[in-house]
């Protein structure tokens, strides 16, 4: 658990001057975000920059959750990893690259696919949780784990030069399941087959980041029930209003999970 303490030392106050100079910050919103926890599901296009970010930024502790190892392909967009991590699990090389960035980090990895077994033990500790997976399963899965525990949480998926997002509080707007309702039946193309921009996933992995820090902070107004989506090709943002009556049965009876869906990757 990160260090509970009243005060920042003269290096943080260095450090973090940037944050602490805006007003919806300061010193107090500064020592929250170093108290605070972020559990990031995904180490990929999106985890990669929503994790630099949340760690510069002075979150204090975060779980990286990823079963999977580096790939040369992955290269093109997953800025956590490097030529030389191919082959290394993706937990221990962003483990090697966010440590040259905030060595103080509590950085707490699981390296196994997040599932029914483990979902709630994993996620029950974090303050916050960013939905930066590549799959329909693990989305609803995540989901519906948050929308149980009471865990906020953002969700964001990316396609080609196409990017949406959406941020989750439990009981204040709808949740990924209200919008979605169920995967879809028939076959969605992934990255490898309709390829992706690797600025795409920056993009929305960054606007994740944003998005916790806001709610850790308690500032500003969130993605609840608003979706945003990018289209980079034409370099446009679009917001789509969810109605806030939007209420699926895990919002309304809390039910148990009982996911029928593939494994088919859907980022």
């Amino acid at each position: 658990m990160p260090e509970i303490r009243g005060y920042l030392t003269e290096l943080e106050r260095e450090l973090y001057h940037r944050n602490i100079r805006i007003p919806e910050v300061g010193e107090e919103g500064q020592l929250k975000l170093l108290r605070s926890r972020v559990l990031i599901v995904g180490l990929g296009g999106l985890g990669s920059p929503a994790l630099y970010y949340l760690a510069a930024c002075g979150v204090g502790e975060i779980g990286i959750v990823d079963g999977d190892r580096v790939e040369l392909s992955n290269l093109q967009r997953q800025i956590l990893h490097g030529r030389e991590d191919v082959g290394r699990e993706k937990t221990a090389s962003a483990g090697r690259s966010i440590t040259r960035l905030r060595p103080d980090l509590r950085l707490n990895p699981y390296s196994c696919r997040i599932s029914e077994a483990n979902a709630e033990e994993i996620v029950a500790p974090y303050d916050f949780v960013i939905e930066a997976t590549d799959n329909f399963a693990s989305k609803f899965l995540i989901n519906d784990v948050c929308v149980r525990l009471g865990k906020a949480f953002s969700h964001a998926g990316i396609l080609g030069m196409y990017g949406q997002t959406m941020t989750v509080v439990p009981g204040k707007g709808p949740c990924y399941r209200c919008v979605f309702s169920d995967p879809p039946p028939g076959a969605v193309p992934t990255t490898q087959e309709a390829g992706v921009l690797g600025a795409v996933p920056g993009v929305l992995g960054a606007i994740q980041a944003a998005e916790a820090i806001k709610y850790l902070l308690n500032c500003g107004r969130l993605l609840v029930g608003r979706l945003l989506t990018w289209d980079a090709l034409a370099m446009h943002f679009r917001e789509i209003p969810l109605p806030a009556d939007m209420r699926c049965v895990i919002c309304k009876k809390g039910a148990d999970l009982q996911p029928s869906w593939s494994n088919r990757k859907e980022t």
